[in-house]
């Protein structure tokens, strides 16, 4: 059989020496890398007490943003639908009515939104998508969850709180983003 490049070199295959047959001085050496952990510091993170320090381009979970007087910015244009690679969120948009001006910022909004976490890939899209910085990627966590039906994040579970009417969870949910 002849080779498609020169680059391949036949593996010398020596006999093992009597010390190697023992397999001794692998265990020994495998046994100091062992004991040597024992003094090096642990990785392990106690959640509750301690808080670990994520990256500045961490994402987490997503957050529907409000304008500053408490009003929705998400307008239903669907372009973060349709940059969303893993096909995770949904959205169906509706008209404004007289009287809501104070619930929505402009005329068209997001009646049903919902994001599919068990698709989701976390890859920004949505975000950098968004013309109206409506959606962003939080420095939070999914929770764990024993069923399918608590993956999907309807837009109640995505909208900011108002800053105006809840101040802590608008600021822990903000996070220290922007």
């Amino acid at each position: 059989m002849q080779a498609l490049t020169n680059r391949g070199k036949e593996v010398e295959r020596k006999p093992m020496s009597f010390w190697e047959s023992l397999y001794l001085p692998g265990i020994f050496k495998g046994m100091a890398i062992t004991f040597s952990h024992l003094f090096k510091k642990k990785p392990t993170i106690h959640y509750p007490e301690q808080k670990r320090e994520f990256s500045p381009v961490f994402r987490g979970l997503h957050v529907l943003n409000r304008d500053e007087e408490g009003r929705e910015n998400c307008t239903a244009c669907g372009l973060c639908a349709v940059a969303c690679p893993a096909e995770a969120i949904t959205m169906e948009g509706a008209e404004r009515m007289p009287g809501e001006e104070n619930l929505y910022r402009e005329e068209k909004y997001a009646a049903k939104y919902e994001i599919n976490m068990l698709r989701c890939i976390f890859c920004g899209l949505c975000e950098e998508a968004c013309p109206k910085d409506a959606i962003y990627l939080s420095e939070t966590f999914a929770p764990s969850d024993f069923n399918r039906k608590g993956f999907i994040y309807k837009k109640e579970d995505l909208l900011i709180p108002d800053k105006n009417t809840d101040p802590e969870g608008y600021a822990k949910a903000r996070g220290s983003k922007k």
